[in-house]
C-alpha cells in the first residue's frame, strides 16, 4: 500500500508541472521471450555446422551437452561448438589432400584424433570460468601436473559425476588410489556413504593452503565440521595446536579414531622419558603377572596414557595443567 500511494502522489506532482506520467503498460516492456527465440535460433544455426555431422549416430552422446547448463541456447552466454573447438576451419573443409579430415582446432578427448595439449584445454574452459574458487588454479598441484578440466569434469554428459556427491569420490579416485584403499580401513570419515566428500575439505582448482585444502591450514579446514576442537582454551596440548595430522591420518586408518599410530606409542612419539612404565611390557601389558607383586602397566593397557589424560584436545578446568580434567 505505502508503495501504491507513493506512486500516486509521483503521478500528482508530474501532473501538476506538466510532465506526462510513466506508462506502465505491458506493451512498452521488452519482448524478452522473442529476443531468446533469436539468440536461440543463431546459437543452432551456428552449432548446426557441427551436428550436421555429429549427431545422434555419434558413438559419444554428443547431442546430450543440450541437456546440460552449456546448451540453454535461449541465454547468450551459452557457449557453441566452436567456443571450445575452436572455429576448426580446415576440419569442416573436409579431406581435400586425401590425407584424411584435419582434426578440430581443439580436441578435449583421445578418439580418431590425439587429445590437445592440457594447457590448450584448461584455456578454453577457462575462457568462461574463471575467477573465484579457481583463482588459485595457475600452480596449483592439478595445474602443474597437466590435469585438465576435462579429465574430471563431463560436460556432455547432463549428470558430472564429480559434481555429484554420491559419485565424486569415484572421480577422484581414480588418480589417488591411496586414498581410496585408506577410505575402505576401519576408521574413516564417513565418505562411502556420501556424508562426507573430497570436495569437502579440498578444492580441486587451487588453493592457497597445502594439499589443496579449502582453507589455508590443515586445522582451519578440520574445524570447519569440529567445531568444538577450535578452542580457545585455558590449557593447550601444543600438537594439536600446531597440526591435527601429527596425530591423525584424514582419509582412513586402523586405529580409531583415525589415529596415525595406537596409544601409549603415539604418545612416545613426544613424549619419550618422563612417563615410562616402572614395570617391564610384555606379558606383564597382558595382564599376566611376570613376578610377584607386579601389576600390568597402565600406561599399555586400557585406554593407555590416556586412563589418565583424559582432555587431549585441551583443558579449560583450572586444574587441567596436565590435560587431566
Amino acid at each position: 500500500m505505502k508503495i501504491f500511494k507513493k506512486l500516486l502522489v509521483i503521478s500528482a506532482v508530474m501532473g501538476a508541472i506538466g510532465l506526462a506520467p510513466v506508462a506502465f503498460a505491458q506493451n512498452n516492456l521488452p519482448d524478452l521471450g522473442q529476443s531468446k527465440a533469436n539468440i536461440a535460433k543463431a546459437a543452432f544455426t551456428e552449432d548446426a555446422k557441427c551436428t550436421k555431422c555429429h549427431d545422434e549416430s555419434e558413438n559419444a552422446p554428443v547431442l546430450s551437452i543440450y541437456q546440460t547448463k552449456h546448451g540453454v541456447k535461449g541465454d547468450a552466454r551459452t557457449p557453441q561448438c566452436t567456443s571450445c573447438h575452436g572455429q576448426s576451419d580446415k576440419h569442416l573443409a573436409g579431406d581435400k589432400d586425401g590425407k584424411g579430415r584435419p582434426s578440430p582446432d581443439f580436441v578435449f578427448k583421445k578418439g580418431v584424433y590425439d587429445k590437445s595439449p592440457s594447457a590448450e584445454r584448461m584455456d578454453r574452459c577457462q575462457t568462461c570460468h574463471k575467477g573465484e574458487k579457481r583463482t588459485n588454479w595457475n600452480g596449483s598441484q592439478h595445474q602443474v601436473n597437466d590435469v585438465a578440466c576435462n579429465d574430471c569434469h563431463v560436460v556432455h554428459n547432463p549428470v558430472d559425476k564429480v559434481r555429484v556427491k554420491k559419485t565424486q569420490t569415484q572421480v577422484c579416485y581414480a588418480c589417488h588410489k591411496e586414498q581410496r584403499a585408506d577410505s575402505y580401513k576401519t576408521s574413516t570419515h564417513p565418505i562411502e556413504v556420501g556424508k562426507v566428500v573430497c570436495s569437502d575439505c579440498h578444492n580441486p582448482h587451487g588453493s592457497a593452503g597445502p594439499s589443496l585444502l579449502k582453507k589455508n591450514t590443515l586445522n582451519e579446514t578440520c574445524f570447519l565440521c569440529h567445531a568444538e576442537k577450535r578452542g580457545p582454551v585455558l590449557f593447550e596440548h601444543q600438537p594439536v595446536v600446531e597440526n591435527c595430522a601429527n596425530c591423525h591420518t584424514p582419509h582412513g586408518s586402523n586405529i580409531t579414531p583415525l589415529l596415525k599410530d595406537r596409544p601409549p606409542f603415539l604418545c612416545d612419539d613426544c613424549h619419550d622419558g618422563p612417563h615410562n612404565s616402572k614395570t617391564p611390557v610384555g606379558l606383564n601389558a597382558g595382564g599376566k603377572q611376570v613376578a610377584p607383586g607386579t601389576s600390568p602397566s597402565t600406561s599399555y593397557t586400557g585406554r593407555a596414557c590416556m586412563n589418565c589424560h583424559v582432555m587431549v584436545h585441551g583443558s579449560n578446568s583450572p586444574a587441567g595443567g596436565f590435560l587431566q580434567r
